[in-house]
């Protein structure tokens, strides 16, 4: 026994959080073996490959985006295994280290905290946000600025009607079977969620917008829940823009919630994927960390203290140790 690599190490559990424009990659998850897609998570893992932890480094991240979407803010937990003798690194320097060795300008890690050793970031979660972003007066894709093609859906109508919108996502509103508005393919046990908010508002404009293209405006749609199901979001969008669009009342949304049915013809439809950003994840205790990271400093250091489901309680205590020396830093970001 304690001859084996990682003997006398001492492993540090992490709470990181990135963010990423999701165009040029097949979701945030990686892909493994020889395709050629890519993930968020394979670059993530491969820049934690600097960090020479005893045992690989892998990201369990908090929730999954697809194919071209965007998250201002996602979460993840990691463990960095250190060889004995070598103290955890500071979440600073292990910040500035997944910095500096990424190899995609579209990735950023945002913070990185210390947490307990059974933390989960996705169990963990208490709350989600995402946004999902319109611009309409847009006949035709080129009309659309290149800044702003792969970071909303473009509408051609030039109207929508969003006090419409509201009312029929005051429906959504609350806990209820999601079931009609979920895609194949969900990992999901139950269909059933509780939606806490869903917002239709104007945006004020966007900065890379001409003068001369005052015919278009942009529009967000905001939801938060604990956790949605696959492609939830995204279907709640198609039918609230196809309300605004005259093409439903807002009563049908309730009729179509209440069906059930996810291959229903309005219910089918799927906003795109560029329009969507993962706004944020909140953990209890913990306020929003991307939007106030002093503040949750304050709040806590340790995160997740109550034990997860399927976890030792053994694992439950925190491993300490002095910050990295500079020395070792220096080497690290090099």
């Amino acid at each position: 026994m304690g001859s084996g690599p990682a003997a006398g190490s001492v492993r540090a559990r992490y709470l990181v959080y990135f963010q990423y424009l999701g165009t040029d990659f097949n979701g945030v998850a990686a892909v493994r073996g020889a395709q050629r897609a890519v993930g968020v998570q394979n670059y993530l893992e491969e820049a934690a490959e600097r960090l020479k932890s005893v045992v690989p480094v892998k990201f369990v991240i908090s929730s999954r985006t697809d194919a071209g979407v965007h998250a201002l803010s996602n979460a993840a937990h990691l463990d960095v295994q250190r060889r004995s003798g070598q103290p955890p690194f500071s979440p600073e320097v292990l910040t500035q280290a997944l910095n500096t060795h990424l190899k995609h300008p579209a990735i950023r890690v945002l913070q990185a905290f210390r947490v307990h050793s059974n933390f989960h970031a996705r169990y963990a979660a208490t709350s989600r946000t995402y946004l999902y972003r319109l611009a309409t007066g847009c006949p035709r894709p080129d009309q659309l600025s290149v800044f702003e093609r792969s970071r909303c859906w473009a509408l051609r109508a030039d109207y929508l009607d969003v006090a419409a919108m509201q009312e029929a996502a005051q429906h959504l509103l609350g806990t209820h079977d999601f079931s009609a508005f979920q895609s194949a393919g969900s990992p999901s046990t139950s269909s059933v969620r509780t939606l806490r908010r869903a917002l239709v508002s104007p945006e004020p404009g966007s900065p890379f917008v001409l003068p001369q293209e005052s015919r278009l405006r942009f529009w967000a749609l905001e939801f938060e829940s604990q956790s949605f199901l696959y492609r939830q979001v995204r279907r709640m969008t198609a039918i609230l823009v196809a309300v605004g669009l005259g093409a439903l009342t807002p009563s049908a949304v309730k009729v179509i919630l209440e069906s059930r049915d996810p291959l229903g013809r309005p219910q089918t439809r799927v906003a795109p994927a560029c329009g969507l950003f993962l706004k944020s994840v909140l953990y209890a205790g913990l306020g929003d960390l991307a939007g106030n990271p002093a503040c949750a400093q304050q709040e806590s250091q340790h995160p997740g203290s109550r034990e997860t489901p399927g976890q030792p309680e053994d694992l439950m205590r925190e491993t300490s140790g002095p910050k990295v020396l500079p020395s070792a830093a220096s080497e690290l970001l090099s």
